[in-house]
């Protein structure tokens, strides 16, 4: 099956009207990506080299949401709505290339699995014409039955057009479909219009199919899979269906999730065995964990990498570019922003390093920020080898501070502290010796 070229079709010009959204329905997200792309990202890794994007509203945001992840998209604008085939003919151009395979699959559907592309594609290498996903379920009211005989699709059946017989089928059509190429345009041109609607529904290909003499089955998928978005509940219900199934294979890999169902991935998390994960914690897109790390409780990662044997939380956030060395620790209400903490580096409690390097075995005191932001430009801190900043101190970028250099306690710092060196940066401290009395009688209004 690798040496058949295919081509993946993807509707996505649906208004999602039940969404109650100005954005596009296929637009929002899964575990920080677009339903679309979830579905684009199965289709290629099912082995589908190009793929035909067919849109309506916001058809730009939507060809950008899927660039990423298939770097030959191709968008095709359906201006009218008159169904499910006459959206597939929108690519009637890329269809007409000649490809072995064609898949067609929607964008609101992104729990579909790569693994049943793959068998639908496998059929047609298998003598197939048309292959319909279907999926099994023990209520199958409301979904359209698939009618097999002598191991071949006849006909999809409407729940409403169904006999008692065919009501009682648990065999379901779940919408996604792989075509030969070699008939694909003929069949979808045959479909007419002649029903209540007035629209050309690809489930007739079906039956245009068995007249025509050729070969249709039907694959079976897990229910999931095939399960289409159509509202914000059933967003919901997917993102949960989604975030199941990556907490299982993070721990079948090796990583130990505390109270797995209050840990939430993102659609590109990776995390190395043997890491301890607590509970409350979320991943943002774009994090990388190698093995061996610990995870507290309550923390928020995004766009971050972290080295083996590291520390992060409770209550920490790293922010996008965030990079932490091996056993490196960024502790309780702390956050990290742009900013590389080299090995053994330590921020233990409540500060903010922006913009900036610390360096390996560097102690970062309780109450440091990083100054690095001065209203128009973003400016770098670098914090040396074996620092020590003591605690409550302001670091005012663009500044270094020296390998083994101490800050005192309390200190503005906003010029550079050379290697070795002690720097003060607070006022002098002077006493008024029994001031406090008169102090307190001013303040209580007693004089």
């Amino acid at each position: 099956m690798s040496e058949r070229t295919c081509l993946c079709v993807v509707l996505a010009a649906g208004e999602g009207t039940r969404m109650k959204s100005d954005l596009p329905k296929v637009l929002h997200r899964i575990a920080g990506l677009p339903l679309v792309a979830h579905a684009v990202k199965a289709a290629r890794a099912a082995g589908s080299g190009d793929v035909a994007l067919v849109t309506g509203r916001g058809s730009d945001l939507v060809r950008k949401a899927v660039e990423p992840y298939s770097a030959g998209v191709e968008a095709y604008e359906q201006t009218q709505r008159l169904g499910t085939a006459h959206a597939v003919l929108a690519a009637r151009a890329a269809i007409a290339r000649g490809y072995d395979d064609i898949l067609v699959m929607f964008g609101d559907t992104p729990l579909v699995e790569a693994d049943a592309l793959k068998a639908a594609r496998a059929a047609l290498a298998d003598g197939a014409h048309v292959v319909v996903m279907g999926f099994h379920t023990d209520k199958p009211a409301g979904y359209g039955r698939l009618i097999e005989k002598d191991r071949r699709l006849i006909a999809i059946r409407e729940d409403r057009d169904c006999s008692e017989e065919e009501r009682r089928i648990t065999f379901c059509n779940g919408g996604l479909m792989a075509i030969s190429g070699e008939h694909a345009l003929a069949l979808l041109d045959k479909v007419g219009n002649a029903n209540a609607k007035g629209e050309f529904y690809l489930t007739d290909i079906v039956g245009l199919a068995h007249e025509a003499g050729l070969k249709v089955v039907a694959t079976e998928a897990d229910a999931e899979s095939v399960l289409g978005i159509n509202n914000r509940v059933e967003l919901a219900e997917a993102e949960a269906i989604w975030q199941a199934r990556a907490r299982r294979r993070a721990m079948l890999e090796g990583v130990t999730l505390v109270a797995p169902e209050t840990v939430f991935f993102a659609h590109d998390t990776e995390i190395g065995p043997d890491t301890l994960v607590e509970p409350n914690v979320v991943f943002g897109p774009g994090v990388r964990i190698a093995g061996g790390a610990t995870i507290h409780a309550f923390s928020h990662l995004e766009g971050a990498t972290v080295a083996k044997g590291a520390e992060i939380g409770p209550f920490a956030r790293l922010r996008p570019g965030a990079m932490l060395g091996e056993k490196s620790k960024v502790g309780n209400f702390c956050e990290v922003k742009n900013a590389t903490v080299d090995a053994g580096a330590k921020v233990n409690h409540l500060s903010y390093i922006g913009d900036a390097t610390v360096g390996a075995k560097a102690n970062i005191g309780a109450g440091t920020i990083t100054c690095n932001y001065d209203g128009f430009h973003k400016h770098l801190t670098q914090i040396g080898a074996g620092a020590f900043i003591g605690s409550n101190s302001a670091l005012v970028a663009p500044i270094r501070i020296g390998d083994g250099a101490y800050v005192a306690s309390g200190s503005v710092i906003s010029q550079d502290v050379p290697d070795d060196a002690v720097a003060f940066g607070r006022a002098r401290q002077v006493n008024k010796e029994g001031r406090a009395a008169l102090l307190r009688e001013r303040l209580s209004g007693s004089k």
